[in-house]
């Protein structure tokens, strides 16, 4: 049964709308020093169960081509992702790296058992189109400064993320305890990064330790947990199509909290990310009902 590891799946996109606001909470931190923080403390939230469970230990003991898939995924998306975003207009990379979530449905019909069809295909239409009316708040397409380096990063990132959590459904042996050395892993990376290009800059109130403490400990800890385990046994095509979902409950969040205004483009596209996501988990949410008569078992006349 599919429907409670894709709902645990749909929980870590939940977590991952609070990153901008999490984010500009935590003030001017240079981003590879921040990600070294965050990713260190989300590595920490599932190495510290090992106490209490010291044989999870033994997950680290994995072929290279899995870490080599889990440094692909959180390492190296993210810190491209970094550069991008310095190296483009940030609203241009957003767009072009919000395709991982139409290439993680379009890839997963690869995946034996998987199958593609119409309302998937309508589903993850309905999301990206919502997702990029809520990021341009309604304003027109386009790279106005023409192709940059950080457009093809950007589209780069977009295929790491899918292509991530797409193959992560071939190692669904794994255990999600593993996920806890990829973080690792990223925050040692980003830690050089840090040294090598930035300046350090120490948060100055209690209120950035804070958002920086929950960033790591939340979506960028529990959440990784919960996306890894929801790809490998959850319905990746469901969850593809509602990561949609993601920008617009980011905007939702930073609204609540006070930052910017309502605009008309947010309805809008909560309402196509909503049916967008209705549409593609329609086998999931509309199950037909067996009846009593159904249920009854069957016997055979004697002859």
């Amino acid at each position: 049964m599919t429907t409670i590891p894709t709902l645990i799946g749909f929980l870590a996109i939940v977590t991952w709308s609070f990153l901008a606001l999490l984010s500009t909470a935590a003030g001017p931190i240079p981003p590879f020093q921040l990600a070294a923080m965050t990713f260190l403390l989300g590595g920490l939230v599932g190495a510290s169960s090992w106490v209490f469970r010291p044989a999870a230990i033994k997950s680290l003991r994995q072929p290279w081509q899995v870490w080599a898939l889990g440094t692909a995924g959180l390492c190296i998306y993210h810190c491209a992702y970094f550069f991008a975003i310095q190296s483009a207009p940030p609203v241009e990379v957003s767009l072009i790296a919000y395709l991982w979530p139409l290439l993680i449905v379009v890839f997963a019909a690869f995946l034996p058992g998987e199958r593609l069809q119409l309302h998937h295909i309508l589903g993850v239409i309905l999301g990206l189109a919502g997702a990029i009316l809520v990021i341009t708040k309604g304003g027109s397409v386009g790279l106005a400064e023409g192709v940059k380096p950080g457009h093809l990063i950007a589209l780069f990132c977009a295929f790491v993320w899918s292509g991530y959590s797409v193959l992560s459904r071939r190692f669904g042996q794994v255990p999600t305890d593993v996920v806890a050395g990829y973080c690792l892993i990223t925050a040692v990376v980003a830690l050089a990064l840090h040294l090598t290009l930035e300046t350090t800059v120490w948060p100055e109130t209690s209120v950035q330790w804070a958002a920086i403490a929950i960033l790591g400990a939340i979506p960028l800890g529990a959440g990784f947990y919960a996306w890894d385990y929801g790809c490998k046994h959850g319905d990746i095509m469901i969850l593809g199509a509602v990561s949609y979902a993601a920008p617009l409950l980011s905007v939702i969040v930073l609204l609540l909290a006070g930052f910017g205004m309502f605009h008309w483009s947010i309805a809008v596209a909560c309402v196509m990310i909503t049916v967008g996501a209705m549409l593609a988990a329609k086998d999931m949410l509309f199950k037909p009902r067996r009846t009593a008569r159904q249920a009854e078992p069957k016997f055979e006349r004697g002859r």
